[in-house]
């Protein structure tokens, strides 16, 4: 369970549409263009470890968590919570939730490789949260408070509806090779039963995010523009 690439919920290699199973781990195709202009940019300027020019507040916040890589017991290392993890630029992020320290592949509760940002929910009958070659997670509340964009990377990864990105119809045009992979989600749970709405895409994709939805994903994507 050590090594990185292993795939969300059962592994399936790749993401699949909502009917099968879903899971974008590994898919960390180079599709996004102009990174630096998007909402997690984004972040990522203070977001790398060692950074030194995250500001006083942020720098606060990430003491208060804990780093990106090691094996953390859930209620004695780390409490419950959503947690974040932002300017993963090279697809080694891995994380994982577990229900036990066994090391087994039906110990794993949900995992997920990151290109950009995460977001995560540790329960408290979580037993083990494991990171590998993450930038170091933040602790975030319910309602994370940002200024949602109107465009976004479209390999940035995990986007706050409301507060990383403003609700509305956006598309995404000049995808090849279906390694686009889009979903809502309700929560940050990264369970299938989190999964709202999904897709592989090849061309233009066109995806209405509603206020109601608490994430939204995107990996291997040409960048997202709101158009209505």
């Amino acid at each position: 369970m050590g090594m990185k690439g292993k795939v969300a919920l059962g592994a399936v290699v790749g993401v699949v549409v909502i009917g099968v199973v879903s899971a974008n781990a590994g898919n960390n195709g180079d599709g996004g263009t102009d990174k630096g202009s998007s909402a997690s940019a984004e972040r990522e300027a203070g977001g790398k470890k060692g950074a030194k020019d995250t500001g006083k507040a942020e720098v606060a916040e990430k003491k208060a968590a804990f780093a990106g890589d090691g094996d953390f017991q859930v209620g004695s290392d780390i409490k419950p919570g959503t947690y974040r993890t932002t300017g993963n630029s090279d697809g080694m992020c891995y994380w994982e939730r577990a229900k036990d320290a066994s090391g087994e592949m039906d110990s794993l509760l949900a995992n997920d490789n990151v290109t950009g940002t995460s977001y995560v929910t540790v329960k408290a009958t979580d037993k083990l949260f494991k990171s590998s070659d993450c930038n170091d997670w933040e602790a975030v509340g319910e309602k994370a408070q940002g200024s949602p964009a109107a465009r976004i990377s479209g390999d940035g990864g995990m986007f706050a509806v409301g507060a990383d990105i403003a609700p509305g119809t956006y598309k995404s045009t000049g995808n090849t090779d279906d390694s686009c992979y889009w979903e809502r989600t309700k929560d940050a749970g990264h369970g299938v039963e989190s999964i709202l709405a999904n897709d592989n895409v090849n061309g233009t994709a066109v995806v209405r995010i509603s206020a109601s939805d608490a994430y939204f994903k995107t990996n291997g994507c040409k960048d997202w523009n709101k158009t209505g």
